[in-house]
């Protein structure tokens, strides 16, 4: 058995799921446009430049929706899974992830993205466990705009996983070997932790790292 881990936007979606909520809660009404539009781009802009700050982020991604009723959030995310999720569904990404569960590996997605918006994906994409940066919630289980725990993010996504599999009685070398599909260099850490990295649909920056380190390359969309 494998351990077999997933990063989520631009590894097995064509889409970053986090800058797509946030578009999507401009076309429901819910932010304002150009501005909110425009800070997003911004977030965005630093994840790619690796300069990201993950708490001000949160703060700012759940800010438009934190406060709404629990029906009407719900309402939104259901709304979010047919007209975004669904749709950005890949089959080879999907085949990807069918030839690991018909090796019996042990599989998880693991992505910086907040747990809100990814666990529709996860599943999806039928991947039973995700690793996510996960809200703060109140006692009413209402976000409060801060990350509970580690985020999983950059370093922060090794000591989630070696959380995970503790939690489960597992240990990092209890495997015949692991394997982590990423697309971006904010995953160095943990490509350079499995004993088989996959540069999956590749930024220019990390294709270049995966070309220089002989890493696989792997592009399952244009």
């Amino acid at each position: 058995m494998k351990l077999a881990l997933f990063d989520l936007d631009g590894t097995l979606l064509p889409i970053d799921s986090d800058h797509a909520f946030g578009e999507f809660l401009v076309a429901s009404g819910w932010a304002d446009g150009d501005a909110y539009r425009r800070r997003n781009d911004e977030f965005f802009a630093q994840y790619r430049a690796e300069t990201l700050d993950i708490d001000a982020y949160v703060d700012f991604c759940t800010a438009a929706w934190r406060m709404r009723p629990a029906q009407e959030v719900q309402a939104l995310q259901k709304r979010f899974v047919e007209e975004v999720a669904r749709p950005a569904l890949r089959p080879a990404a999907q085949a990807l992830v069918q030839r690991h569960r018909e090796a019996g590996d042990l599989m998880a997605i693991v992505t910086a993205t907040n747990d809100f918006v990814t666990r529709p994906f996860a599943q999806l994409l039928g991947v039973p466990t995700l690793i996510a940066t996960e809200l703060e919630r109140d006692e009413a289980g209402r976000p409060t705009g801060a990350i509970r725990g580690t985020p999983a993010f950059r370093a922060g996504k090794i000591e989630r996983v070696h959380d995970w599999l503790r939690s489960i009685g597992r240990d990092f070398g209890d495997f015949d070997g692991q394997v982590f599909y990423s697309d971006s260099t904010n995953d160095l850490a943990l490509l350079e932790h499995v004993s088989d990295p996959v540069a999956t649909n590749p930024s220019p920056a990390l294709e270049a790292v995966a070309r220089q380190r002989r890493w696989p390359i792997l592009r399952l969309f244009p």
